[in-house]
């Protein structure tokens, strides 16, 4: 099996073995078997957030095609009592058109975003101002340590921006993710807190919008980004935003040119006991907070425009958007995209004294 015909990026060698697992037991029962007898093993979602090398993969792909939405009992009371149960193998962008078209928020914004429902939560995926953390309760899993199917609560993944536990090295496969949603009588969004996308649907920071309206709009900033999947479209055959957002000191941020986007990041306030009678305690040491920034910004300002393309090489950057790494010519290598990545990390770093760190995962190449 060719790798490059199953990732976004439309690169990829051979796959030395095989298996298109369209039910969970056997999903589970290759990984497991493969794991204990020392055979090398990738779980493969959707292929969008891999770089998958020009030599292929030794041991066994198992291809996650296991379907499925299941509608759960409600939760009465809680602010989001729509509970539904996703297979891992199901298109993410599937669900959230079918949580719209129900009137369910809070994957509103999620639109677009392609891969697998069981790869979303590795990587925590986020877009205009939503992120699925807001929304997971629990997720099923095959773990590797102890070799069970398991069910684990949200908080065991520890989920941060575009990271997760399993990402950081955990050994456990997602077999199916359990989902919190809103239910508003008149189909509307979570408040909206991305400023590019309030100004698409004309409401302020903080309102909501009917869902089919934040859906349509999401999608067509995306698309206008090269960031939506279209066979038309030669600078979506990407892996998305391919750098995530550096996030940095506030001291550090001081350093940068005063133009360059900058979002605050609020730090969580210690938690403080005091016994009962007792002086109140001394406020805590103030703890500097962290800035986000735009990886686009920093690579557009260090020198690199949008189709930028090493000399002789099939990689280029998005004629659309800076973040997107393409294969738009067809014939990129992923040791191209690696160079190319290599040399924009360079120009930043040297530019900005920032270091970008790629958001796709590197199997059988290096940066």
């Amino acid at each position: 099996m060719k790798l490059s015909d199953l990732t976004t990026l439309r690169i990829g060698g051979e796959a030395e073995r095989f298996v298109d697992a369209t039910e969970t037991d056997q999903l589970v029962e290759t990984v497991l078997e493969a794991d204990r007898v020392g055979e090398p093993w990738l779980v493969l979602g959707g292929g969008s957030n891999v770089l998958i090398g020009d030599d292929g993969i030794e041991g066994v792909v198992v291809r996650v095609a296991t379907r499925g939405i299941e509608r759960l009992p409600n939760a009465p009371g809680s602010a989001r009592p729509i509970r539904l149960r996703v297979q891992a193998g199901e298109p993410w962008e599937a669900l959230v058109e079918h949580t719209v078209r129900q009137g369910f928020s809070g994957l509103e914004a999620l639109s677009g975003i392609p891969g697998s429902c069981g790869a979303a939560p590795i990587q925590n995926i986020g877009a205009y101002g939503q992120e699925l953390a807001e929304s997971l309760v629990a997720v099923e899993v095959l773990d590797l340590d102890s070799g069970e199917r398991t069910t684990w609560p949200a908080p065991l993944l520890e989920l941060g921006y575009r990271t997760s536990s399993i990402k950081q090295g955990r050994r456990a496969v997602v077999l199916s993710i359990d989902l919190a949603l809103g239910a508003d009588e008149d189909a509307r969004s979570r408040p909206v807190r991305y400023a590019q996308l309030a100004d698409a649907l004309g409401v302020e920071i903080g309102e909501t919008a009917p869902l089919v309206g934040v859906r349509a709009a999401v999608l067509a900033l995306r698309a206008a980004k090269g960031m939506v999947l279209d066979p038309d479209d030669p600078d979506s055959v990407s892996a998305g935003s391919f750098f995530t957002n550096p996030i940095v000191s506030e001291a550090f941020a001081r350093t940068l040119p005063g133009e360059a986007p900058r979002w605050a990041q609020q730090p969580e306030a210690p938690t403080r006991a005091v016994p009962l009678g007792a002086e109140p305690a001394p406020p805590p040491p103030v703890v500097e907070g962290t800035v986000k920034l735009s990886a686009a910004w920093l690579i557009e300002h260090s020198g690199i425009g949008r189709g930028f393309a090493l000399p002789g090489s099939g990689a280029a950057v998005s004629k659309k958007h800076t973040l997107a790494l393409t294969n738009a010519s067809g014939a990129a290598t992923a040791r191209e995209v690696a160079q190319l990545a290599g040399y924009i990390q360079t120009r930043v770093m040297s530019e900005f004294g920032v270091v970008l760190h790629p958001e796709p995962v590197f199997l059988g190449v290096e940066l």
